[in-house]
């Protein structure tokens, strides 16, 4: 009896020990799952290829205006719209009587000139010989002599100047092809009173290879190189694709369109295509650099700002960031992130900045 009376605080005790035990881990699990458990993945580095469709215009490779630079009247049209020219043709003659009157005076004068100095260098020679004489001639003599001479040394150059400048006037007369191509338009007739710069006389334009116009917006910007390939359509072409490489850029943004200026070159030497038309071009492009990309599902679209709702240490960091190209599932973004972050993989409004989660990782997005 004594033995069971002494047993009984030890056994209380031990009964208190487990029922400790036992409170202890309830409250251990209830803090777990009074946590919410979300889906994370790591964040992936890598460079994003990608294909991109953009509206495109075929333009002729070189194309002008021309005007008239002095006054006159249409003397003869040799060409019409549609006519095929070769460098140097003949296109246009405008009549000026005015410009070759001042060219004839010019040729009348030098001839004068020239007849003049030829003159008053023999004198200048003969006098030369007759100093060699001692008292034939005085020196005063034969300095005013040179001093003739010399003038109108002076005076035929100038006239030369003169030709030279009135012949070229003259030759404006005569409007030339400045390369190879073909007339687009004919916008006067002969007898037409045209004059220095006022109205445009034709348009030329070389279309036996095009340029083919395309403006890259800013996002895709940095993914395009000199290696680009492309390849366009036209409806006047249905079912045929032509392949075109990379051909120059502006390198700055055009500042209306916020768009990189883009041209593929392309023979045209078959005629096969028009100028003017409008294409639809299929761009294969590359990022210069690694990129980070996340499931779209992760990012969180606000009235102010886009998130990613990071994990760190079993809480959330929201971290703002802007997107860029989209691809499948995945999402190009940039912020303050790193390759191998850990973020939830559905992102809502609910999640704040220091909530403490069960992260439960998926492989998922491993080979997106």
């Amino acid at each position: 009896m004594k033995f069971y009376i002494k047993s009984i605080p030890f056994y209380l005790l031990t009964l208190l020990l487990i029922a400790c035990g036992n409170s202890e881990n309830n409250v251990k699990k209830e803090d777990k799952s009074s946590k919410p458990t979300y889906q994370v993945t790591r964040i992936k580095s890598d460079t994003l290829e990608y294909e991109l469709s953009l509206p495109g215009e075929l333009k002729p490779y070189e194309e002008v205006t021309l005007y008239a630079k002095i006054e006159g009247f249409v003397e003869k049209l040799s060409v019409d719209r549609g006519d095929v020219v070769t460098k140097g043709a003949l296109l246009l003659s405008i009549e000026a009587p005015e410009i070759q009157q001042q060219l004839l005076a010019a040729r009348a004068k030098q001839r004068e000139i020239a007849e003049k100095l030829s003159f008053s260098g023999q004198n200048f020679q003969r006098m030369n010989r007759a100093s060699e004489v001692e008292g034939a001639i005085s020196s005063i003599e034969l300095e005013q002599t040179k001093t003739r001479f010399m003038g109108d040394s002076a005076a035929l150059s100038a006239v030369k100047a003169e030709v030279a400048a009135a012949a070229q006037l003259a030759g404006y007369r005569n409007i030339k092809a400045p390369f190879d191509g073909v007339v687009t338009s004919r916008l006067v007739s002969p007898g037409a009173l045209v004059g220095s710069g006022k109205e445009p006389l034709l348009k030329l334009a070389r279309e036996d290879k095009l340029r083919l116009v395309v403006a890259i917006p800013s996002k895709h910007a940095n993914a395009l190189s000199t290696n680009t390939k492309a390849s366009f359509t036209v409806n006047g072409a249905p079912g045929k694709e032509f392949p075109v490489s990379f051909s120059r850029s502006s390198r700055a943004l055009d500042p209306d369109l916020r768009s990189l200026m883009v041209e593929f070159d392309y023979d045209n030497s078959t005629n096969t295509l028009s100028a003017g038309a409008y294409a639809q071009v299929h761009l294969h492009l590359r990022r210069n650099q690694p990129t980070l990309k996340v499931p779209a599902s992760s990012i969180i679209t606000t009235t102010t700002q886009t998130l990613i709702a990071k994990v760190k240490s079993g809480k959330i960091q929201m971290v703002p960031i802007t997107t860029g190209i989209s691809k499948g599932e995945m999402v190009e973004v940039y912020g303050n992130l790193e390759s191998g972050d850990q973020i939830i993989i559905k992102g809502n409004s609910t999640l704040k900045n220091g909530m403490s989660i069960n992260a439960v990782n998926t492989k998922k997005y491993a080979n997106k």
